[in-house]
C-alpha cells in the first residue's frame, strides 16, 4: 500500500522508514514504559516516486528536517498512541509534498503608477520643509 500525497504522487511503503522511540509530553504511566513516538524518514535525494522538480522544492521546504544526505526526518509524538503519531507523521510529509507539488507563481514586474509616483514625491517634500523648519529652529 503506497503512501497518496496528492492525485499524481504516491510515495512507496519501501520509501518510508520508521521507527518507534519514547515520546516526552501526554502519556501518563506508558510515557516511561512503551515508545509511542514515530520518526519518519524519507529519502527525498533518491526517491523515485518524487519528480525531480518536485524534490527540489520539497529540499527547500524541509529546512531543519532534511539531513546532509537528503533525508527528511518528520518526528511525530503529539498523540498517546503508536498508531495516531504514525498517522500524523505520514499526514504531515503527504501535506509536505502536496505543498511542494505546487510551483511558485512567478513574479510578473510592474511599474509604479503615476499617482504613487506623485505621492512618492509629495511626501520627500513635506518631509524635506519640516527638516529645513528644524535647521532654522537650532540656528537662533
Amino acid at each position: 500500500m503506497a503512501l497518496q500525497c496528492t492525485p499524481r504522487i504516491a510515495i512507496a511503503e519501501e520509501e518510508l522508514e520508521e521507527s518507534f522511540v519514547r515520546a516526552s509530553g501526554p502519556g501518563g504511566q506508558n510515557v516511561n514504559k512503551l515508545s509511542t513516538a514515530v520518526q519518519l524518514r524519507f529519502d527525498v535525494r533518491r526517491s523515485a516516486s518524487l519528480p525531480d522538480a518536485v524534490a527540489i522544492r520539497l529540499m527547500r521546504l524541509a529546512g531543519k528536517r532534511l539531513t546532509g544526505e537528503g533525508v527528511l526526518i518528520i518526528n511525530a509524538q503529539r498523540f498517546r498512541t503508536q498508531e495516531r503519531n504514525r498517522a500524523d507523521a505520514r499526514e504531515r510529509l503527504a501535506a509536505l509534498i502536496a505543498e511542494a507539488e505546487v510551483p511558485p507563481t512567478p513574479r510578473r514586474a510592474t511599474r509604479p503608477t503615476l499617482a504613487s509616483k506623485k505621492r512618492r514625491l509629495d511626501e520627500k517634500s513635506r518631509r524635506g520643509a519640516t527638516k529645513r523648519l528644524r535647521g532654522d529652529l537650532a540656528s537662533e
